[in-house]
């Protein structure tokens, strides 16, 4: 008997070691996951409440207590054991439609496209992981959801983080097809990309998912290349996007964190961009090289297509931002100074909330807010909501409207 204790002996870390860990994780998020969503085994979307509804369509409180009181045909609400009014998703865009009809400006309800509108895609990326690309794709394609426009998120990350928010596991619903992969790929399995986009539990917001399968498309696309095939890289995702784009406002890309095929055939099928930095020089610095990679590659493209890429806008956006930070409020003054005009005025704030709702795969937009500190919640939603309201003008605005 050792008085130290027993003397434990080497392990081997070999492959069947990793396939252990991941068999294990996969095992026990899988439990969790059908914990979190009984017994329905989805996720389902909380309902708002009469703040959030009058923030989401812009009816005041006398406006909206009018309605309740004489308009027969308004939308009920559901009602709690202390007469407070609550709103599902989709009650909320039939109080849109029903408040569009007498309206002088029916738009103001209707913010989505009109005749002759081009349909909006946008992509949060970046070359460096952690910078929130995923977070803020799906905080924007959920805000935009319940503020009346018809949205489609894409998830061009193989990881599939924003497949996994939408409560979805891709290492086993779509191990072998079901993704965006399926849309992308140049042998005779493609299919329409209307085959592979699923309906969430977000009114108004439908989902392309990933999984680990899109990863081939880097090698098949480097193939592709060599033998000529049609389309090319650049224009695959614009096409089938295109094939849907009645059906929807807005598009919203994840892109990964990485400068390959799937990120620059993402980037050819956009209109704008969202740049996602957190506010350091290490990141800043691993941005100037994606630019700078980017820039090199768009070049190349451009001249195999035979047209040049443009789009919108390109924007830049920090995240993570703690404005009693000094360091980052220094390097967030920095960026503005060199990007003048071009880095988003309001940032995504670092919250608690944000990350706490993140470990059940939720938003700050699905969490019940009696979960949370109010102050805390309050303060993340109101940074999100800025965020995606600073961009929506930038939409709007190519859309020329005020």
């Amino acid at each position: 008997m050792n008085d130290l204790g027993p003397i434990h002996q080497p392990v081997v870390a070999d492959s069947r070691l990793i396939t252990t860990f991941a068999h294990n994780l996969a095992t026990s998020l899988d439990r969790q996951m059908r914990n979190a969503y009984r017994p329905e085994g989805r996720k389902k979307l909380r309902l708002f409440s009469s703040k959030e509804l009058m923030d989401l369509t812009g009816i005041s409180a006398s406006n909206l207590r009018l309605r309740h009181n004489e308009d027969a045909e308004f939308p009920k609400a559901e009602t709690d054991s202390r007469g407070h009014r609550f709103y599902s998703a989709e009650t909320i865009d039939k109080i849109r439609q029903h408040m569009a009809k007498t309206a002088k400006n029916p738009q103001t309800y209707r913010p989505g496209r009109r005749e002759g509108d081009d349909l909006k895609v946008l992509s949060t990326v970046n070359f460096k992981g952690g910078s929130g690309k995923s977070t803020t794709a799906a905080h924007l394609a959920q805000r935009y959801a319940l503020r009346g426009y018809r949205v489609l998120a894409i998830d061009m990350d193989p990881q599939g983080s924003l497949t996994t928010l939408f409560g979805y596991r891709p290492e086993i619903e779509f191990a072998e097809k079901g993704t965006i992969y399926d849309a992308l790929r140049y042998d005779d399995e493609q299919v329409p990309i209307r085959d592979v986009i699923l309906k969430t539990y977000f009114h108004n917001l439908d989902l392309a998912p990933a999984g680990l399968m899109l990863s081939e498309y880097e090698t098949n696309t480097a193939y592709a290349l060599t033998q000529r095939l049609s389309p090319p890289f650049a224009q695959r995702l614009a096409m089938q996007i295109d094939s849907v784009q009645a059906d929807y406002d807005i598009v919203i890309i994840d892109c990964p964190p990485q400068l390959g095929f799937i990120t620059l055939t993402a980037l050819a099928a956009s209109t704008g961009l969202i740049v996602t930095v957190v506010p350091s020089m290490l990141d800043i610095a691993s941005m100037s090289q994606f630019l700078r990679l980017a820039g090199d590659l768009f070049e190349t493209i451009e001249r195999h297509v035979g047209r040049p890429v443009t789009w919108d806008f390109i924007k830049f956006l920090l995240t993570r931002y703690e404005p009693s930070d000094a360091p980052q409020t220094q390097m967030a003054a920095y960026l503005r100074s060199i990007l003048p005009g071009h880095v988003l005025t309001e940032p995504m704030l670092k919250s608690t909330a944000i990350s706490d709702a993140g470990i059940t795969q939720q938003t700050v937009y699905e969490v019940e807010p009696g979960e949370f500190v109010r102050k805390t919640l309050d303060r993340a939603v109101t940074s999100c909501n800025a965020v995606a309201d600073e961009i929506e003008q930038l939409i709007q605005a190519s859309w020329r409207r005020a």
